[in-house]
């Protein structure tokens, strides 16, 4: 089970690596030297986290690429769970595998869902079609993300991202399962 400060919880399965509240995880634009972030989110858990290890850019500094991971975020600059749910699954896609070529990202509409605790959001994917990058870590990438308001009318969001399109793939209803289960839960110390 993953805890957040902002009271978020969410299940995942024994063989995922669950990290600290404190840990952050995020994408940045390549070759941006501050390392400004697209998206991340924190608390994440991750799917056989040195799934991939390249040095692709070449610069003698090993890479890992996990499998996959799901974690969670405030969303201060989402105008409505719509905007956050979408922005969040295409900018991880974006971001994670299509880069430079973000015309390969395809978003899908945010749909009502409700968690099995009875959180009411939005949920969107978003997916990469077609990375042709050169390194040997470059896959496709898919993103499931779901958005929702506090009790305190802050939105938030929980998100998977994960490699597309091999064999161990997490499959869909895995992550629906993961999905299901994201809650609110008292963060009061």
């Amino acid at each position: 089970m993953i805890y957040l400060k902002r009271g978020i919880a969410f299940d995942v399965p024994v063989d995922w690596a669950v990290k600290s509240s404190g840990w952050v995880t995020y994408v940045a634009e390549n070759g941006d030297p501050d390392e400004t972030p697209l998206v991340g989110f924190a608390a994440p858990a991750i799917l056989e986290e040195k799934w991939c290890r390249s040095d692709d850019d070449g610069n003698g500094t090993q890479e890992d690429t996990p499998l996959a991971s799901a974690g969670s975020r405030a969303e201060p600059d989402a105008r409505d769970t719509t905007e956050a749910a979408r922005e969040n699954a295409r900018l991880w896609v974006c971001g994670s595998y299509a880069q430079p070529a973000k015309e390969k990202v395809t978003t899908g509409a945010a749909t009502p869902f409700t968690t099995k605790s009875g959180l009411t959001g939005k949920v969107a994917t978003a997916t990469s079609t077609g990375v042709d990058g050169t390194g040997r870590c470059a896959h496709d990438g898919k993103a499931t993300a779901f958005a929702f308001e506090n009790p305190a009318g802050e939105t938030l969001s929980w998100t998977f991202v994960g490699v597309r399109g091999v064999d161990d793939e997490v499959p869909e209803p895995t992550v629906r399962k993961i999905l299901g289960t994201v809650r609110l839960v008292d963060s009061t110390p």
